[in-house]
C-alpha cells in the first residue's frame, strides 16, 4: 500500500493545470475555467473530482472525443425554461453556459431550469450550485454519467453515480452527494495508491454481490446509496437530466474511461431567485436559525459535535489554503509525464514528500 504524496500550492497548482489544458488547444479563459474548478476540489477535499480527473480530461481532448472548440448553443427557450446542446464541449464549458442562462431567466421569472445535453465531466458539482447561490440564487444541479450502478435487484449497471446538489445563498450549507454510497473516483484513487481493499459497501463485484476487493470493485459495480432508494434517486436524476434534456440515457452514455466514443452527458441547473418569496438577509437569517437548531443538538456517542452538509470540506478549504493541496504521488508523476508529452516545461514545485 502507497500513500505517499507531495503537497503543492493551490496557486501553482491551478497554473500548471491551465498550461496543460491549454497545450491541448483549449481556450486560454476555458482552460482556466477546468483548472479552477478541479483545483477547487482539491481544496474542499474533494479529492475525486480534482486534478485526478486531469488526465482523462487530456485524454479526452487527445484522442478527440471531445470537441475543444465547442461552446454549445441554445436549442430551446421557452419561459423560465431553457435547452442546451453543448455540441460535445467540456464540460465546464457547457456547464459555464447553462449557469448563466439559469442564472438570468431566475431574475426575469422567479426561478430558471436549464437542462444540457451532449456535455461531458464537469468536475464536481458544489462548484456549480456554488455558482449560483454566490448571485444571491438557491441553486440546484443534477447531472447523469457512465453506467457502473446496476438497478435494485440487477447485476447489470444502469445508472451512473447521478450526483444531487443544492447550494443556498448565504454560503454556510451545501449538500453535494451521489446517489452511489461513493464515487468512483475514491476506488480509482484506492488503485492508484495500491490499497487492494476498500471499504465495505462501496462496492460490488460483476456478479452484484458486495466485495471489499479494490480490483474486484473496478470490474464491477457501485453500490447504490441506500440500497432501492439509492436506485431511485439515480433515476430520478436520469429523468430530470438524460430524458428532460433529450440526451443519452442510461446505457447510452460513454464514460471518462470508455474509449472509442464520446461521453454525451446531461446536466440539469434550477437557479431559484429566493428574494421573490423574501428579502435575502430574512432568508439569510432563517437558514442561520436551522443550521443553529441542528448543531445545537447533542453529539452522539463517539462524536465531539454535530456537522451540516458542506462544514467538513470548508474546515478542510481553509486548512489547504494555508499549508497546500495534497496530490498523490503517482497521480503527480502521470501529470509531469503529460507535460512532457504536450511540452509544458513548469511544473509546480513540491512544498513537502
Amino acid at each position: 500500500m502507497s500513500n505517499r504524496h507531495v503537497t503543492l500550492d493551490a496557486g501553482a497548482l491551478t497554473g500548471f493545470m491551465q498550461a496543460l489544458f491549454a497545450a491541448s488547444g483549449v481556450r486560454e479563459e476555458w482552460s482556466a475555467l477546468v483548472a479552477d474548478s478541479l483545483v477547487a476540489a482539491n481544496l474542499r477535499g474533494v479529492d475525486s473530482h480534482g486534478v485526478q480527473l486531469a488526465p482523462f480530461y487530456l485524454a479526452q481532448l487527445a484522442d478527440g472525443r471531445v470537441d475543444a472548440q465547442a461552446a454549445g448553443q441554445v436549442a430551446i427557450e421557452a419561459g423560465a425554461l431553457l435547452s442546451y446542446d453543448g455540441q460535445n464541449g467540456l464540460g465546464q464549458v457547457v456547464a459555464s453556459h447553462a449557469v448563466d442562462h439559469a442564472a438570468r431567466l431566475a431574475r426575469a421569472h422567479g426561478l430558471g431550469l436549464v437542462v444540457a445535453r451532449e456535455s461531458n465531466h464537469f468536475g464536481a458539482a458544489a462548484w456549480w450550485a456554488q455558482r449560483l447561490s454566490s448571485q444571491g440564487l438557491l441553486g440546484v444541479v443534477l447531472c447523469n454519467a457512465s453506467t457502473i450502478v446496476p438497478p435494485w435487484q440487477a447485476k447489470d449497471p444502469v445508472w451512473g453515480t447521478n450526483p444531487i446538489c443544492v447550494s443556498p445563498p448565504g454560503g454556510r450549507w451545501l449538500l453535494d452527494m451521489a446517489t452511489t454510497t461513493v464515487a468512483m473516483g475514491k476506488i480509482y484513487k484506492a488503485k492508484v495508491n495500491g490499497e487492494a481493499e476498500i471499504p465495505a459497501g462501496w462496492a460490488m463485484d460483476s456478479e452484484g454481490r458486495p466485495t471489499i476487493s479494490t480490483a474486484e470493485a473496478l470490474a464491477g459495480l457501485l453500490m447504490p446509496l441506500g440500497g432501492y432508494k439509492g436506485s431511485g434517486l439515480a433515476m430520478m436524476v436520469e429523468i430530470l437530466t438524460g430524458v428532460l434534456a433529450g440526451g443519452a440515457m442510461g446505457t447510452e452514455l460513454g464514460g471518462l474511461r470508455v474509449e472509442g466514443r464520446p461521453f454525451r452527458v446531461s446536466q440539469c441547473f434550477l437557479a431559484i431567485d429566493v428574494a421573490r418569496l423574501m428579502p435575502l438577509p430574512e432568508f439569510e437569517a432563517r437558514m442561520e436559525r436551522l443550521i443553529a437548531m441542528v448543531k445545537s443538538t447533542r453529539p452522539a456517542a463517539g462524536f465531539d459535535e454535530v456537522l451540516v452538509a458542506g462544514e467538513p470540506e470548508w474546515r478542510r478549504e481553509a486548512e489547504r489554503r494555508k499549508t497546500g493541496v495534497l496530490v498523490d504521488e503517482p497521480l503527480f508523476c502521470t501529470l509531469t509525464d503529460w507535460a512532457g508529452r504536450l511540452g509544458v516545461a513548469q511544473t509546480p514545485s513540491k512544498l513537502s514528500l
